[in-house]
């Protein structure tokens, strides 16, 4: 049978919006678009790449909630405020996804306030992690 987990981080934006931080569906994650807010503090770094780390650290929390992490990604969707930020922060998640390898979409469209500069929505599968991978290449 089907179990469905549903994550929350007790955010006024998902009691708003009705929506969960992660769904997981048997092996698949979904976690929703997330920005650089801490949970705790409730604050959002001025600097682009602050709010990036702050992000991942989010969405490694949510993910580990269901027994996965970042190694677990499959896709994700990266939205950067400002085109001039693509650059940097490109750089910091190709660090972070070294090795996995997701694929990936990126887009530079406005966000829901200009105080987020980055938000990321990802994609896993529970257990891509230790599975076995064939690389190929096209070009």
């Amino acid at each position: 049978m089907t179990k469905i987990v549903k994550v929350k981080t007790g955010s006024k934006f998902e009691e708003m919006g009705s929506y969960s931080r992660l769904v997981a569906v048997d092996n698949w994650i979904y976690v929703s678009n997330t920005a650089g807010r801490n949970p705790l503090t409730k604050e959002i770094p001025d600097d682009v790449i602050a709010q990036t780390e702050q992000v991942f650290a989010n969405i490694e929390s949510a993910l580990a909630a269901v027994d996965a992490s970042l190694a677990d990604v499959v896709f994700s969707r990266v939205f950067i405020q400002d085109p001039q930020h693509v650059q940097a922060v490109m750089d910091f998640i190709g660090n972070k996804f070294r090795g996995i390898d997701p694929a990936t979409t990126v887009t530079c469209p406005p966000l829901g306030s200009t105080v987020y500069k980055v938000e990321l929505e990802v994609t896993a599968y529970r257990g891509a992690a230790g599975a076995d991978v064939e690389r190929i290449q096209i070009g």
